[in-house]
Order: C-alpha cells, then structure tokens, then sequence
C-alpha cells in the first residue's frame, strides 16, 4: 500500500482550486490507497458471490473499477457494490439475466434486459450497436427492463476505442426530479453522455445527469461531511432550498433540474430529462420513468461510424484543433486551467493506474466486513 501523502498531492492536481470538485474527494486523512487489481479482484469475488457466472462479473468490475479510475467514485465500488448486493438479496434485480433480442433491423434493435444491472447488460447491447455501425455506419440498440447501468460515460467509451462516436442517455424508474415550477417530481436523475474520439488529445467524453448534481453523489458529501450548495435540491413541496446545508437522507428532498431555477435555465435540464425519458424509456417500451418502480430502467445507446460521414485523418485533426484550443486557453484570475470534459478524467486514470486508488477509510471496512461476511479471500490493505 502506498503512502498517503505521496498520493494526495497527485489526485488534488487537477482540482487545486476548484471547491465544487475538492468536495467530492475523499480527504487526506481518510484516504487508504488500493490498487487497481487488488479492488478488481474483490469486486468480482462480490459479484459471483451473489450468483453472477464470472464472464459477468469481471465486466461488472470492469465498469465500476473504470469509474474510480477516471475519479468518478460516485459511480464506482464506494456507492453503488453495497446497493447491488442489498438489490441481490431482495430479489430486486437479477444475478443470470438471460437477455434477448425482442425487436431488430439491420441498424437498431430492442432487447429485454431480464432485470440484470444495466452494467450486466449495456454493454452486450452497445457491443450490438458498434457492430451494425461497423457494418451500416450508425447503430443503435435500446433497453428495456434492465437497472443501474453504473458510470454511464463507460458505453459511449465503447465507441471510442472503435473510433466511433458514442451516445447514451438512462431513463432510471421512479420520481425524484422536478419539472420546471412543479411541485410532483417526475424523473429520476436521467444521465446523458456522449464520447467523441480524437488523433493525440485525449477524447472527448461528456456524461452528466439532467439534475444539479447526481444523486450519487449526494452520497459522497454524506460520507466525506461536506456540503451541499443553494440551489441543488428542493424541499418536499417542491421548493428549492437556497442555502447551504448537509446532504439530507434520501425521501428529504427532491432533485432539481441541472440550471435550479427558470431564472438560471432549469427549463433546459428539465427539457434534456424530458428527452431522455422518451428516448431511453418510452422509444425502449420501458415506458415513462414515473410509472416504472425505482430499479426497472431503459437504455437508449447509439455508435456512429466516424468514416461513414466524413475521413478519419481529417476528422481525428479537426477534434484535435478544437480539443487543443480550449485546453490551451488563458484561464481566469484564480484558476490553473482550462479544461473540456473528459480531460480531467484521462489524467486521473493514468495516475490512479499508476498509484492506485484512494478510498475513503468507511468504504475499505465494509470490504473488509463483507469479505468476512461472505468469507471471502481478499485483503484490500
């Protein structure tokens, strides 16, 4: 195990001063790093544990092991392993899923996802949209019927390393986002991504939820003690909370819009959760979010063929031109950067491939607790 202070100099670096990332970190005295392959290991010791055959669970692993690498522990082992095991064993979601194709053209396709985890079958599905893409140019393939996809950025990943470009948007079952003045939450959070690849910049990569901040991480400010800014959620009636505060337990508030307010564009995030609902969920024959139970969600994945619209060479330098321009601007008096997304991301991986990955303290005890537990074979320390 590597020593804490040589790490947390590392994985501050690219967040030094920007307070709404450092609040998302786990703090210098909780922090225990792990290696990549040691929290793989365990985490596919879980998955077969709960009935997951282990080609399965070593691509579970692999999505959430690949968003703690690129920083995004809302979505990786810390939050969601202990939820899917509570799911598991309360017969939630499916462990064996036997997914099947329902609906198929040469271009699209409609699978019934069984209830396994979406990061059991999303990326079979997008492996079928790369396919049709490879062979027409654009593919597409929906989801029905499946639940958490995990860091949903990882599909449209997918498509990049093919040198295509990938889209996917996660219509999640239940309410807990509000419409624009409504006072009823209708959707869930309803992330969208999209992964553009470049020549030498590293790709674009864009994965937000449709709320203020995802839910998940609401989860992360709870355990690491942080707070909450004015504006990112709202109350029970539907108002929005103007103040600063501690991360209230889930069924004390409700998600806003990405924007807050009509005043600051919440119209538009509601208008992106909207479309998502109706891409990933209806066009899937999921059906609209609110009427599904929390745990039953579509997915709506797309890749585009880069060549079968214009030449890679052209296109790989034209994405580098842009990329290179806005990495390269002149930041703003009190900041060190400018970044696009994805960058931020690329760097954290190679140095937590490097040095491993820092955990939050509480997050290697259930480890240790669940190895005992299940009696596992593993030592994350």
């Amino acid at each position: 195990m590597l020593s804490t202070p040589t790490f947390v100099k590392l994985i501050h670096s690219t967040s030094e001063n920007s307070p709404m990332l450092n609040r998302f970190l786990v703090p210098p005295e909780d922090q225990i790093v792990v290696k990549e392959g040691v929290i793989r290991s365990a985490t596919k010791q879980i998955f077969k544990r709960m009935g997951v055959v282990s080609k399965d669970a070593n691509l579970m692993a692999d999505v959430l092991i690949t968003s703690d690498l690129r920083g995004c522990e809302s979505h990786g082992v810390s939050n969601m392993l202990r939820n899917y095991i509570d799911w598991y064993r309360n017969d939630i979601v499916n462990p064996r899923p036997s997914v099947k194709c329902i609906r198929e053209s040469l271009v699209t396709a409609t699978m019934d996802g069984d209830r396994g985890l979406g990061i059991q079958v999303g990326p079979e599905a997008m492996e079928m949209a790369i396919d049709k893409a490879n062979k027409t140019g654009i593919g597409s393939v929906v989801v029905q019927n499946c639940s958490h996809a995990g860091m949903l950025a990882y599909y449209p990943m997918m498509a990049v390393n093919k040198d295509m470009i990938g889209i996917a948007m996660h219509s999640i079952g239940g309410s807990l986002q509000l419409p624009t003045f409504g006072s009823e939450a209708i959707y869930g959070t309803h992330p969208i991504a999209w992964g553009i690849p470049a020549g030498e910049m590293p790709p674009f990569m864009f994965d937000i939820a449709t709320t203020q901040v995802a839910a998940n991480k609401l989860m992360l400010t709870r355990r690491i003690g942080s707070h909450l800014e004015p504006g990112w959620i709202a109350d029970l009636q539907g108002e929005p909370i103007m103040e600063k505060l501690q991360s209230p337990e889930y069924g004390q508030f409700l998600m806003l819009p990405f924007g807050g307010t009509r005043e600051n564009g919440s119209h538009k995030g509601f208008g992106f959760a909207t479309i998502v609902d109706m891409m990933a969920g209806i066009l899937s024959g999921n059906g609209p979010g609110h009427l599904n139970p929390q745990r039953k969600n579509g997915l709506f994945l797309m890749a585009m063929k880069v060549e079968a619209f214009v030449d890679m060479a052209d296109f790989k330098s034209d994405m580098d031109a842009l990329l290179e321009r806005i990495a390269r601007m002149t930041p703003t008096e009190g900041h060190e950067r400018v970044y696009y997304a994805g960058l931020i991301e690329h760097e954290e991986t190679k140095k937590r491939k490097t040095y491993g990955i820092p955990y939050h303290r509480e997050v290697v005890e259930w480890f240790e607790q669940t190895a005992l537990d299940m009696d596992l074979n593993y030592s994350l320390r």
